[in-house]
């Protein structure tokens, strides 16, 4: 699916811009080295004494390299395919081995991301309503940006490796041209935006903002309060009966029975939810409306099992492959015949709920278990490593990078030696680290900062020792091998995290309150 040509002209035009661009940020970059501004890590000091030497001599090649990537990756986003990532994932038998110093890249992609976005918050916002008008989107629902801060995150680290590979020159490129470059997307963008507005463009509006699974949510404060279940039914007006009786099949309560439609109707007005997951979810509302009648109280409790399932329902949709694979098409039709069931009961209550929460954790074992079938091959390779690794009573900081599938079990004891620590030295992390991952379980779902992006993995095996750990993500397309000690770093740097899922009765709640202030202003 090719990009509406008005995105794909403006996308063309900021390429051109982007060699300008790029110069500038160097040009920053360079006057602060040479102004003695900068603050430097005592383990940077040798790396950066060379970098502007490096850079004059490199300046070319680090030009290129940036407008290649982003051309690379905007024109794999406008034809609809994703952008290949930094490394290449591992795929088939290739399996990527996950060390401190592949995390490093990641954090340093990860905090020029930030940067960008915090200096450059308001344009890209304001970019963005006007890249969704131009694609067509005029309520926002997605980033029609292909510019965006993570597009430029790697296109800032394609460029570091045209720099010498020596430790810490790249990521000391990283750390430092960070802050400029995203001065200068700053500039950029609200050139950008004022050229849109003299052509005529008019802005999209905010309505609502898909994100792409995996993605973490922003923690921005909300200052809407939760309100209380039962303040909120009562401020409700009561329905006239002839609308009562379209949904009223007992004794509920009428003001109860319209809180529960409006909240529905929220949940399912979400654009984040998937329309097979929807039509899922709203086979339960006449269940729930029967609920209350039978238990009042299902009504008064955010945590009441009715919407711990629907809440797990809506959660476990989201890790399923995107497309209409077996593995989604098999876990559909689980779900669908067990809220067939729940659908009959006459009178449902917490007990049955709880039921269905149970079968879910049973559906899920056995989703894990075919995965680590599939995976099979891969967990005894790296049991095997894992093994020689205990046996030679080495604990390398790193494995070299990249290792293939087949060769994980015949890495040469002398490069385990090599590798192995000093006396006396430990894992990385915090204490608060290193008990974040001993609570680590198979089948636990984590967003992780993987690749310049947040991706939905699943654990599939901890490692018997717990040295090496198997990730795939929710395709099971892509598989990662992580070092027990690159865990705990992006634990430390906050780039993983368990994923939870999130209370979609509260965050309608919220919604319905806004729904009845906004009434009571009008």
């Amino acid at each position: 699916m090719n990009a509406p040509p008005a995105l794909q002209h403006f996308v063309d035009e900021e390429l051109l811009r982007a060699p300008l661009l790029f110069e500038q940020a160097l040009d920053a970059l360079l006057a602060q080295w040479q102004s003695g501004r900068v603050e430097l890590m005592p383990a940077e000091r040798a790396a950066v004494a060379e970098l502007p030497r490096r850079l004059l001599a490199q300046r070319p090649l680090l030009v290129d390299a940036y407008v290649r990537s982003l051309r690379t990756q905007t024109a794999a986003e406008l034809s609809g395919r994703r952008a290949a990532p930094l490394d290449a994932l591992a795929t088939g038998t290739a399996l990527s081995l996950v060390d401190e110093d592949e995390v490093a890249v990641e954090i340093g992609l990860a905090r020029t991301i930030e940067t960008v976005k915090s200096v450059a918050d308001h344009e890209l916002r304001e970019l963005l309503t006007y890249t969704s008008a131009l694609a067509g989107d005029m309520d926002v629902a997605r980033d029609h940006n292909p510019l965006r801060a993570e597009t430029q995150a790697r296109a800032l680290w394609a460029a570091a490796q045209m720099l010498p590979a020596e430790r810490g020159v790249r990521a000391a490129f990283m750390r430092h041209a960070g802050l400029p470059l995203a001065q200068s997307l700053r500039k950029a963008f609200a050139s950008a935006c004022a050229r849109l507005e003299t052509t005529g463009i008019e802005p999209a509006t905010y309505r609502t903002l898909i994100l792409p699974p995996g993605a973490r949510r922003p923690r921005r404060n909300d200052t809407t309060v939760i309100p209380e279940l039962g303040q909120l039914r009562q401020a409700l007006p009561v329905p006239e009966p002839p609308l009562i009786s379209l949904f009223l099949t007992d004794a509920a309560d009428p003001q109860r029975a319209a809180l529960l439609t409006r909240l529905f109707d929220v949940i399912l007005a979400s654009r984040r939810l998937p329309a097979d997951v929807g039509l899922l979810i709203s086979r339960l509302q006449p269940c729930a409306l029967r609920a209350i009648s039978c238990d009042p109280a299902t009504l008064e409790d955010y945590d009441h099992p009715l919407w711990r399932t629907v809440d797990r329902l809506a959660f476990l949709a989201e890790t399923l492959p995107a497309n209409a694979q077996a593995e989604r098409s098999r876990w559909m039709t689980s779900a669908r015949h067990l809220v067939g069931e729940l659908a009959q009961h006459a009178r449902p209550d917490a007990a049955l709920f709880d039921a269905a929460l149970g079968q879910l954790d049973d559906l899920e074992a056995h989703r894990l278990e075919l995965r680590c079938q599939a995976a099979g091959a891969r967990i005894e390779a790296l049991q095997r490593l894992e093994d020689r690794l205990a046996a030679a009573q080495a604990s390398p900081a790193t494995l070299a990078g990249a290792l293939d599938f087949q060769q994980l079990d015949t890495v040469p004891a002398s490069l385990l030696d090599a590798l192995a620590p000093a006396a006396g030295t430990s894992a990385p992390g915090s204490d608060a680290s290193q008990h974040w991952l001993a609570q680590r379980r198979p089948g636990e779902w984590l967003r992780l900062f993987m690749h310049g992006q947040w991706t939905l993995a699943q654990l599939l095996w901890p490692g018997c020792r717990g040295e090496v750990w198997l990730l795939a993500n929710a395709e099971a397309t892509a598989y990662w091998a992580m070092r027990r000690r690159a865990l705990l770093v992006l634990h430390t740097a906050n780039l993983i995290e368990v994923a939870a899922s999130r209370s979609l009765v509260r965050d309608a709640a919220k919604q319905v309150k806004r729904q009845l202030r906004a009434a009571v202003a009008g």
